[in-house]
């Protein structure tokens, strides 16, 4: 067998074997080398790598007046005496009017609830839980809706807990709609529902209600908006409402739950009932329940969803927890299901069971938070009323539904956005223009009086009076 040597003719004697091996694979290294460090850099190294179109989307900066007031009003909070002349917090629907109560039982009850003098002990709170909450919790929590809507019992074994309500939708969401259908929602409604429903793929069609009403629900606006949904080709899944309503804080009467019902069944649809602010009613208007209305309805009941939570009820928004109450068998199973992916952890759900057991505390809590709803509520409709600034009529929630409208020009979304710009730049005040809610009719603003003290009403209003240069009465 004949060897063949690169470069043998050239290198001649007893090296050339050697010689002519060598002297190829180091020019063949060198070669690469020098192209190696020299080449132009490819393409995908100039770029990071892509991202889905839903990151990308979410990823783009939120130019919503809800957010832009938001990190106003956090990078610059107001401050009695660390800083006076900071923005005052209007916009978020947090209840800081009871967190005294709140901070005296936790202090006097963390140990017996999960601490070191707990029955549950680290066995009770580190191993996995079931994800659609504690059969203890749901007790509670069953019992606790049971006290603050009043006329219902809710059954423990149907109730999906979550973190949040937040997920509470979305659950009830993908287990009603498929990507592409809609829900009928009254408007004005809280402008995070659409963020809510984002992952879903489900649209939000709004029916219009009107300031003339008191922004009451109608059959004719709920027809109207039915039929033009459906002209254009989407399929109406459901309707879903406040109640009480967010951002009016109207309470939706008996007439109007019925009407609800009457029209779910004559179109085949399904009811999600948000009554996250039922343990927030001050005024003299009866609460009452969707529960409370198919309780003895057994041909509708499949169709009626509940959702509760704890943020406004228990000024507890940072627990991060929520609630399905359904009727439905095949939602309940699904729903458990779907928990999976927002279950509240074991040391939050062993403090609440604590804490929602106790009823003395509990009902002492919602007496007091009754009465300096009320008085904080009445307290900011008269300071607005020194302005000539009236409101809706509301007998619940943590807000109230102002009417600007005489004090924007031009009257229209653009006036309402230049006067939502000066309340906030010169007046330092984050509040949230109606157009954010989906209002048809220009100068609405939602004023949450919850975050504040009774001596920061009249700073409030002395601000409203400078932005808007309101001449003394």
């Amino acid at each position: 067998m004949k060897l063949i040597v690169p470069f043998q003719g050239v290198v001649k004697g007893r090296g050339g074997l050697i010689l002519g091996s060598v002297i190829p694979c180091a020019l063949y290294y060198l070669f690469h080398l020098y192209h190696r460090r020299h080449r132009p850099p490819r393409a995908s190294c100039l770029e990071p790598a892509p991202v889905s179109s839903r990151a990308h989307g979410l990823s783009k900066p939120n130019e919503s007046p809800y957010y832009l007031g938001l990190d106003k009003a956090r990078d610059d909070p107001y401050h009695e005496d660390l800083n006076p002349t900071g923005v005052m917090q209007l916009g978020l629907a947090d209840n800081l009017l009871c967190l005294d109560l709140i901070q005296k039982w936790v202090a006097k009850n963390w140990d017996t609830s999960i601490g070191r003098d707990s029955e549950v002990g680290i066995k009770g709170i580190a191993p996995y839980q079931p994800l659609d909450g504690l059969q203890d919790l749901k007790l509670a929590m069953a019992n606790f809706m049971s006290k603050v809507m009043g006329n219902v019992i809710f059954d423990p074994s149907r109730l999906v807990l979550t973190s949040g309500a937040t997920p509470a939708l979305e659950i009830l969401t993908f287990c009603l709609a498929d990507h592409g259908d809609a829900f009928l929602i009254p408007a004005p409604y809280y402008s995070g529902f659409d963020r809510d429903l984002v992952r879903t793929g489900v649209k939000l069609i709004p029916v219009h209600c009107r300031s003339s009403d008191n922004f009451a629900l109608t059959v004719s606006a709920l027809d109207q908006a039915y039929n033009n949904a459906t002209s254009r080709g989407l399929k109406i899944r459901g309707i879903r409402f406040s109640n009480p309503s967010n951002p009016v804080g109207n309470v939706l009467s008996r007439d109007t739950l019925n009407t609800i019902l009457a029209f779910a069944r004559e179109k085949n649809i399904h009811i999600i009932s948000d009554e996250i602010y039922a343990g927030s009613v001050y005024g003299s208007e009866e609460f009452i329940s969707m529960a409370e209305i198919v309780q003895e309805e057994d041909r509708d009941k499949h169709r009626v969803h509940i959702i509760y939570g704890i943020s406004k009820g228990l000024s507890l928004a940072g627990f991060r927890v929520g609630s399905i109450y359904t009727f439905n068998d095949s939602v309940l199973i699904a729903a458990k299901k779907l928990s999976t992916f927002s279950s509240i952890s074991a040391p939050t759900q062993r403090l609440l069971i604590s804490m929602l057991s106790n009823e003395r505390f509990i009902q002492e809590y919602l007496d007091t938070k009754e009465i300096k709803l009320k008085k904080m509520h009445d307290l900011f409709v008269s300071g607005l009323k020194q302005l000539r600034i009236p409101c809706a009529k509301s007998d619940a929630g943590l807000f109230c539904w102002v009417d600007m409208s005489g004090l924007i020009k031009p009257d229209n979304e653009k006036g309402e956005m230049e006067l939502w710009k000066k309340l906030l730049t010169v007046g330092k005040l984050f509040l949230i223009p109606g157009s954010v809610f989906n209002s048809i009719e220009p100068g609405w603003f939602r004023c949450c009086f919850s975050t504040l003290s009774e001596h920061d009403i009249p700073l409030v209003m002395n601000r409203i009076q400078k932005a808007c240069e309101i001449t003394s009465l």
